[in-house]
């Protein structure tokens, strides 16, 4: 395994904000190991990301079950190189009265959004202390910092999050390992929002709705700070979202 080797890991990769940060880190000569709970998904990914000169992994991995996350980050770690980048940017959704909210329902949107970060976090704090060095990388939504009427799962596990984010910084930057927790305030163009909202792409100009390559873009520059300036928090939204 060549020392020049660096793996960039994002769990929770897909057509959005996740595949665009693994290309753009590709882009710049990491490998990228990408994670779903279907991996075979990431097979057209991993295929663009090679097609532009790249290269790139994909892995079924459900986040939110510790033996698999361990196991994951032993096998790149093993067989790949060393992880000195990882994005976590699993996250599901859940609306429902408060009144009857399904036990399930909340704990699942929990286990995804917060539990498994912590996994990844925990695991690969672990490889980046040895080296002292890495990037941990958290991407976030409105609703870490405001809750809503039904989504009391998905506030609370967003609330959550930042503050295993806040709570990983404050022991890892010491450790030169920097950590940040990432807003995403406003829709994204997937296919998914696409699908169910398409007004907004009716209503709003291009650029007046999040490109996940912008997104992207704040993560590599993120992991490109000079620690003299490191930041730990920051928002995403439009031009012209209201906030």
């Amino acid at each position: 395994m060549s020392n020049s080797v660096k793996v960039a890991l994002v769990i929770g990769a897909g057509v959005a904000t996740g595949g665009s940060v693994a290309k753009r880190f590709a882009s710049e000569g990491f490998i990228a190991c990408m994670a779903r709970r279907k991996g075979d998904r990431l097979e057209d990914l991993v295929s663009q990301i090679e097609a532009e000169g790249g290269k790139a992994f994909g892995y079924s991995c459900d986040a939110t079950q510790e033996d698999q996350v361990v196991g994951l980050i032993e096998k790149i770690e093993s067989e790949v190189g060393p992880i000195e980048v990882a994005c976590y940017n699993a996250a599901i959704g859940a609306a429902h009265s408060i009144m009857d909210f399904p036990a399930e329902d909340y704990e699942r949107v929990w286990r995804v959004n917060t539990f498994g970060a912590f996994l990844m976090g925990r695991e690969v704090s672990k490889r980046m202390n040895e080296r002292g060095r890495g990037t941990i990388l958290f991407t976030g939504a409105t609703s870490a910092l405001r809750g809503k009427s039904h989504l009391a799962a998905f506030a609370g596990s967003k609330h959550a999050l930042r503050a295993l984010t806040e709570s990983m910084a404050r022991e890892l930057f010491p450790k030169n390992i920097h950590v940040a927790h990432i807003i995403i305030d406003g829709p994204i163009d997937t296919p998914l929002i696409r699908r169910m909202s398409p007004k907004i792409f009716e209503d709003r100009p291009a650029d007046g709705v999040l490109n996940p390559d912008d997104i992207a873009e704040t993560y590599w520059t993120i992991h490109c700070q000079p620690r003299s300036a490191w930041l730990s928090e920051t928002t995403l939204r439009p031009w012209l979202e209201p906030w």
